[in-house]
């Protein structure tokens, strides 16, 4: 009888390990700079479990020794691909020149039945002008025009029956080319957009062709993201 009961508390420790596994696995599966820092080994455990204790027991519906956590944590193997990371940094060293332009706008328009007649009118007026930096993305819903400050008021005069959604000022861009095998590369946009996060970099407007990689900030961030992208090719 003793022992059938020592059974039953070792099966139900088992199982309660496999729940606060899963949990973490869970946790750290939607945060994937903390899977990378464990890959790393640049986490205090003890630390982190502290942390998301509180996850856990509310999950559980039942409090949880921070030991258990910190055991669960250890024995995750996080799903970071080692060989990716490397193949990135080496792809990484090959990124071509870095254009940065300043003095933009962003506009965003709702899609309607004349939007493309206004489009072929603001190409026309701008098909002659090599210093004007402009781009268009057309969506579902909406359209997204980037365009040279100093061209702004061409654009809101052929838009000025369109229902305009939202437009920024004070905007900058650095746009960098890319590996011509770029589009086999799994993760290279996660690989720049990360050191970019890292970095405090807010990312107003993402704009991308098969060879080029374009990203739109504030101008107060333009110094920090042309060095984070710099140093990246650095490496």
């Amino acid at each position: 009888m003793v022992f059938k009961i020592k059974q039953n508390v070792i099966f139900v420790k088992i199982i309660s390990m496999i729940t606060i596994a899963q949990i973490v696995e869970s946790i750290i599966s939607h945060k994937p700079f903390l899977e990378e820092f464990m890959a790393d080994e640049l986490i205090n455990y003890s630390s982190l479990a502290r942390s998301i204790q509180p996850q856990i027991e509310k999950a559980l519906g039942r409090p949880v020794n921070s030991g258990a956590i910190v055991m669960a944590l250890k024995r995750y193997v996080p799903q970071v691909d080692l060989k990716l990371n490397m193949q990135l940094e080496k792809a990484s060293t090959n990124l071509g020149d870095i254009t940065v332009r300043s003095n933009l706008t962003d506009y965003t328009y709702r899609n309607s039945a004349t939007l493309v007649e206004n489009q072929r009118k603001l190409l026309e007026l701008i098909s002659f002008r090599d210093d004007v930096f402009f781009t268009i993305s057309q969506g579902v819903y909406e359209v997204n025009i980037v365009i040279s400050s100093n061209f702004a008021d061409n654009l809101e005069k052929a838009f000025k029956d369109e229902n305009q959604i939202s437009k920024l000022e004070n905007l900058s861009s650095v746009t960098m080319r890319l590996p011509s095998d770029n589009v086999k590369m799994t993760g290279l946009y996660y690989h720049i957009l990360k050191k970019l996060a890292w970095n405090k970099i807010n990312i107003v407007e993402v704009i991308s062709t098969t060879n080029e990689f374009t990203i739109v900030v504030e101008e107060d961030d333009i110094g920090n993201a042309f060095t984070v992208l710099k140093n990246l090719k650095k490496k």
